[in-house]
Order: C-alpha cells, then structure tokens, then sequence
C-alpha cells in the first residue's frame, strides 16, 4: 500500500543521510518529491539514486533569498504542498571557548533561522491537511560538550514545534519532529575531526549506547513516513526520539 499516493513533498537536506533515505522511501509510497542540497556534486549523485521524476535543487537552508527561491521553484512545479520535512543541518565540533562568531552565525542559520523561514515561507503552499516534520536531535535535550551551538539550535527547534502545532493545526497543518540519536550518515565526517578522534568518538557512542550499534538513515526515514501519512493524524506538537534509547542514560 502507498501511504503518500499522489502528495506532494518537499525535502531539504535531501542529497544525503536522512534525507535522502527518506527521499527514496517516500517515492516507494508515491509521492511526487522535491529535494534540495548545497553541493550540486551530491545532488545530482542523489537525484540520480532516487530516479524518477524527482526535482533537485541547489539550495542554501541559512539563506533567504534561497529559501524563497526554493518555494517559487516548488510552486511552478507542484502547485502546493502536502509535506514539509524541513530536515537539512550543519554541525562543526569546537569547545566553547572556541566557537568563533563566524561558526555561530552558519550554524544558527542553517540549523534554526533557516527552518524557522523554510516553514513561513512555505505556508502558502501547504494545504489543509498538510504535515511538516523538523529533524531535531536528542541533543536539544541533553549535555553535549564540544556541540553547544547545534544543541542550543536543536533545543530551539523543539521549542518551535510545540508553538506552531498549536498556532497551525487551525489551518490543518500538523507539525512535528523527529529528534534522532547516533545515526550512520555522511554528516560525523563533515563535522571536521581528525579520523582518529571521530573513529574513536564513534566506538564511545556505540559501546554506550543501550542497544549497542548506530542506527541507520533508513530507520529515522520509516518514521518520517509515519509523520507524513495519515497514520499519524492524531498527533501534533510532538516529538519521536529515534535514539535506540541513548536519551535514556
């Protein structure tokens, strides 16, 4: 059975990890897909994975003039929108005392101004059943030393969803978030650790986590799934920890 036959979906931060795992299930359950990406190296590479007629597009998420961009692009295109998963992030590692200005800025614009906007701007676009899922972290609730920027921003956006569940489900517009713990993807590379260090922080992780192992991209995506279909149309405001119980400790 498709669960999102004939919706429309946009997904930022699609060309990779999360978004693009999510990106391909929801084309198996028929939905019409945007996507988006800074580099246009890996979002072709994703395009291409995806197959189908998915549009791809170049896209800054800290960006306005981007964002509006985006939104004029997904109009022409779908005409409306039936799903919102405002899911693109950045991370950089720094102890505090080290977190330059110009670090903070990226960060806050990319992991809460950019989300924040993303959503506003695609108001208009969204119809009166329409559900936006925000990918948060299980950092937004718990210590995470060398990450105070995108915790703060993760914690931002936990705020944000249980506002605009309230303020939007009038309009029929559900929000939630998804809010994953140690999951395989390209971003643990991007973060700027030496191999070692990252190789080691990793072994941390899993030798701590409950369940023993990271998760994969493909798990946080069939829950995304769950948020964007019908089967999820009581919920609202909330929150789906996807940590195999790390938040738990």
């Amino acid at each position: 059975m498709q669960k999102l036959a004939g919706k429309n979906a946009l997904i930022t931060g699609g060309n990779s990890g999360i978004g693009l795992a999510t990106a391909k299930l929801f084309q198996e359950h028929g939905a019409r897909l945007a996507i988006t990406g800074r580099d246009p190296e890996s979002l072709e590479q994703a395009r291409q994975a995806i197959g189908g007629d998915v549009m791809a597009l170049q896209s800054d998420a800290g960006k306005l003039s981007d964002i509006e961009y985006l939104m004029s692009q997904a109009k022409e295109h779908f005409g409306q929108l039936d799903i919102l998963f405002v899911n693109a992030a950045i991370a950089h590692a720094a102890p505090f005392e080290l977190v330059t200005e110009a670090a903070f800025d990226e960060m806050a614009a990319v992991n809460f101004k950019g989300i924040f906007f993303t959503i506003q701007k695609a108001l208009p676009l969204l119809t009166n059943n329409a559900s936006i899922i925000v990918t948060s972290s299980i950092t937004n609730s718990m210590g995470s030393p060398n990450f105070s920027v995108y915790g703060a921003c993760k914690a931002a956006l936990r705020s944000l969803v249980k506002t605009l569940g309230l303020e939007l489900i009038g309009r029929g517009i559900r929000v939630n978030a998804i809010s994953p713990g140690p999951i395989t993807t390209p971003m643990y590379g991007r973060i700027g650790l030496p191999n070692e260090v990252e190789q080691m922080i990793k072994t941390e992780i899993q030798n701590k986590s409950p369940i023993k192992r990271f998760g994969e991209a493909e798990e946080v995506a069939r829950v995304a799934l769950f948020l964007a279909s019908d089967d999820s149309s009581y919920i609202v405001g909330d929150e789906i920890v996807v940590d195999g119980g790390m938040s738990l400790l």
